[in-house]
C-alpha cells in the first residue's frame, strides 16, 4: 500500500488535533451493515452506546467519514451512512445517481440500526436522498436538515464538484491522487486531505490508487453531472416535520438566495442557518458550527 499504514478507526486524534477537541478516551464508534432485499449491503459507522437518533448522509464521491469531526464534537449516539456505490457500501441497484431509490436503500438501514424516529442530516446529494427519503417514508423521520443543497441545484452551480468527481479514473500512486485533491481544495489542510483520501480511495492490486466511488462506474456511464433534483420541490412542499437548511456563505456553495426564497415559500416556518467561512462542505469547513446548529435544532 505504498508504504502507508491505514487504520479507519485510528485517525479521530486527527481530526481533535485540528480542531481544538480533547478526547479522554478513544470515542465509542463501530462499522456496521443492513442488508438490503436484494442481498446488497448499506455500511455505517454508528458512533456512542444505544440506538441512533442523528442520521448523516454525505454528499456525491464522499463517505460516512466526512462527518468524523462533527460527530466527535457533537457525542451521543449518531449513525453516518455509506450512500449506495459509496464509501464500504455496496453498489446501486441501478446504474446512474436515483435519490429515490437511494432513499428506499436507506431507508432499510435506519430501520434495521437506528431509533425509530431520526434526525434526518443531508449534504449534497445526500440531502436530496434524505428529500425523498423524508417523502417516502415519512414515519422514520421526526425532522430534516439539508447542508447546502435544495432542488434548485443545477449542473452550472455544481460544476466546480462535478469537474473534480470527472478527473482520472485511477492514478498512479497516493502522491498523485493527493496532488490533485490538494489543487481542488486549497483552503484545507494537507493533513486532512491525506486523511480524507485514506478514508476515501483503495489501492488496487496493480499499485494504482481509485476513488472508492469510482469503483462502480462503468466506463459507459460517462461523465458524472448533478442528478436531476427540480421535481423534489413538490416533496419538499410535503414535508410535515421541522426543517432546516444549513447554508454555507463562502465560495463553493450551490444554494443562491432564489433556492432560500422559494424553501420558505413552501415550508414557511423552515429555519434558515447561514454559515460564514464554510463553502458547500459545511461539515468540513465549520463542523463545531455545525455542531451547534445541530444541536439546538433538535432542542
Amino acid at each position: 500500500m505504498d508504504g502507508i499504514d491505514y487504520d479507519e478507526l485510528g485517525l479521530f486524534h486527527e481530526n481533535a488535533e485540528e480542531w481544538g477537541l480533547v478526547l479522554d478516551a478513544p470515542p465509542t464508534v463501530r462499522r456496521a451493515a443492513a442488508t438490503l432485499p436484494d442481498g446488497r449491503a448499506i455500511s455505517g459507522l454508528l458512533w456512542g452506546d444505544g440506538p441512533p437518533s442523528l442520521v448523516l448522509l454525505h454528499g456525491g464521491a464522499q463517505n460516512a467519514h466526512t462527518y468524523d469531526t462533527l460527530a466527535l464534537a457533537m457525542g451521543g449516539a449518531l449513525a453516518a451512512f455509506d450512500l449506495p456505490g459509496h464509501g464500504h457500501s455496496d453498489g446501486p441497484s441501478a446504474a446512474g445517481i436515483d435519490p429515490a431509490a437511494h432513499a428506499d436503500d436507506i431507508a432499510v438501514a435506519i430501520s434495521a440500526l437506528c431509533a425509530p424516529r431520526v434526525t434526518l442530516v443531508g449534504m449534497s446529494l445526500g440531502g436530496l436522498v434524505a428529500i425523498e427519503l423524508a417523502d417516502r417514508h415519512p414515519h422514520l423521520v421526526e425532522r430534516l436538515v439539508l447542508i447546502d443543497i435544495t432542488p434548485g441545484v443545477t449542473r452550472e452551480k455544481s460544476s466546480h464538484i462535478t469537474d473534480f468527481i470527472n478527473g482520472p479514473p485511477g492514478f498512479a500512486s497516493f502522491d498523485e491522487l493527493l496532488e490533485r485533491t490538494i489543487a481542488f481544495n486549497p483552503t484545507r489542510s494537507v493533513s486532512s486531505l491525506r486523511r480524507g483520501i485514506l478514508h476515501n480511495a483503495v489501492q488496487l492490486d496493480d499499485g494504482t490508487w481509485v476513488w472508492r466511488w469510482a469503483r462502480h462506474r462503468t466506463l459507459g456511464e460517462g461523465r458524472v453531472s448533478a442528478p436531476p433534483a427540480s421535481d423534489l420541490w413538490q416533496a419538499i412542499a410535503r414535508i410535515e416535520v421541522p426543517l432546516m437548511l444549513v447554508r454555507g456563505m463562502a465560495a463553493g456553495s450551490v444554494v443562491d438566495d432564489a433556492d432560500e426564497a422559494r424553501l420558505l415559500e413552501l415550508q414557511p416556518g423552515a429555519r434558515i442557518e447561514r454559515v460564514e467561512g464554510a463553502g458547500h462542505s459545511v461539515q468540513g469547513d465549520q463542523p463545531l458550527v455545525l455542531a451547534e446548529v445541530l444541536e439546538d435544532f433538535r432542542r
